[in-house]
This record gives structure tokens, C-alpha cells and sequence, in this order.
């Protein structure tokens, strides 16, 4: 049955001022999963992933891993993450007093960030992209992952936000379990999916086979 390997962007540069770039550590995870494929003897037909700079990254560190050159890699902007900033600053312009002040924990940003995808699902507050949009063009890219899954094995890089949404569409969860979802989902964590005629069903979810190991596991990171 055709598969779908989706994996969520390596650690990226959380605090500077390019977010959007991965860490050293964010390389390094994206090329330790592409060399415990290698060590597996996984081979995919299609590779895939958003055009934001984290997503070319970590499949250009996979594809190191893995031995090939990541000018295979196919670009799909549907697969990018939704404007967290934007949707934080739509909510901090209504709510300013749960903002977190300057030199706050990196929790209370989350919690914050959170509490605006809430609000964001919810239609109250305005972030560019609305949420509708923003579940409108994930399923349509599920539905061009499942088309070209049908030659084999696809791998998919993408955000926590984005993969929260196609398991919640998958499974016809309520909107809430996106935020859920989306907080609880690792750097570089993979989430896999069969295809068929049905649609897309999954398999596992959140899954770190390179890391999760007496060895690796201080290298486990959710930004």
C-alpha cells in the first residue's frame, strides 16, 4: 500500500533573529533520521517538502543522510507552516496583558502561543490566512500527497502546525486537537500515513526512531 512519511522540521534558531534557519542541532537530527533510513534500507519514490528555509534544511540534511542529492526534492508551499508570529500578534493586540514580557521562559511563549491558535480557530481574532484557509489548503495538499503516494513511498517535511492539521482532518477530530497536537509534536518526529482508495489513514504519529534511545534522547526538542 502506498505510504507517506511525514516529518516535522529539525530544531530551528528559536530566540535569533532568524528563526527560520535550523540550529547545528537541527541539521544534525534531520541527518541522523536520514542515516537510520539508510541503515534500514528505506528508499522513497517522491521527496517533498514546504519552501520555508527549516523545511529545505531538513530535507537537505535527510537527503545528506540518506546519500542523495536533495535537488530531487520537490517544493510545495502548501506545506508550510501557518504565520504563528502573525496569529501571536493578532492576539497580543487584543489580549496585551497575556502577553509574555520581555526575558519570559520559553514556556510562557508557548503557552501564549497557544492560547492564540485558540482563539485563531475560534474566528476572534484576524491573522492574514484564516483558519479556514489555513484547513482549505491542507486538505487539498493531502489529496496531491495521496495522488503522488500512489508510486510508493513519499516523504513529506513539513511544520508542527501544518501535520497537526492533516491528523485532525484524517481523523475527523474537533479543531481544538490541532493545538493539541501541534504542541506535543518533536523536531524531526515522523508521522506516517497509508494511502488508499478510501483516503488517508494513520499509521503512527510523533514517532523518533533516530533519537529515542538511551544514546540520543537529550537531543529530543519540540522548537
Amino acid at each position: 500500500m502506498p505510504e507517506i512519511f511525514v516529518v516535522r522540521h529539525g530544531q530551528a534558531s528559536f530566540g535569533s533573529d532568524n528563526y527560520d534557519q535550523l540550529s547545528e542541532l537541527g541539521w544534525q537530527q534531520a541527518r541522523w533520521l536520514g542515516e537510520h533510513w539508510a541503515e534500514d534500507g528505506l528508499q522513497f519514490d517522491h521527496i517533498v517538502s514546504g519552501d520555508l528555509q527549516r523545511h529545505r534544511e531538513t530535507a537537505q540534511g535527510i537527503c545528506e543522510g540518506l546519500g542523495l542529492s536533495s535537488h530531487i526534492v520537490e517544493e510545495l508551499p502548501q506545506l508550510n507552516e501557518f504565520d504563528f508570529k502573525q496569529v501571536m500578534s493578532a492576539y497580543r493586540e487584543k489580549n496585551p496583558q497575556a502577553a509574555p514580557t520581555s526575558g519570559a521562559e520559553r514556556a510562557d511563549y508557548y503557552r501564549f502561543l497557544k492560547k492564540a491558535m485558540y482563539a485563531w480557530s475560534a474566528g476572534e481574532i484576524r491573522a492574514g490566512e484564516s483558519w479556514q484557509q489555513f484547513e482549505q489548503r491542507i486538505e487539498e495538499v493531502l489529496g496531491v500527497l495521496a495522488a503522488g503516494a500512489r508510486g510508493g513511498k513519499t516523504l513529506v517535511v513539513s511544520s508542527g502546525g501544518a501535520i497537526a492539521m492533516m491528523v485532525r482532518q484524517i481523523l475527523g477530530a474537533p479543531s481544538n486537537s490541532v493545538t493539541q497536537l501541534n504542541m506535543q509534536i518533536k523536531n524531526t518526529a515522523v508521522s506516517h500515513f497509508f494511502a488508499g482508495r478510501s483516503g488517508v489513514s494513520l499509521h503512527s504519529f510523533n514517532h523518533l526512531p533516530h533519537l529515542d534511545n538511551r544514546e540520543r534522547r537529550e537531543f529530543i526538542t519540540y522548537s
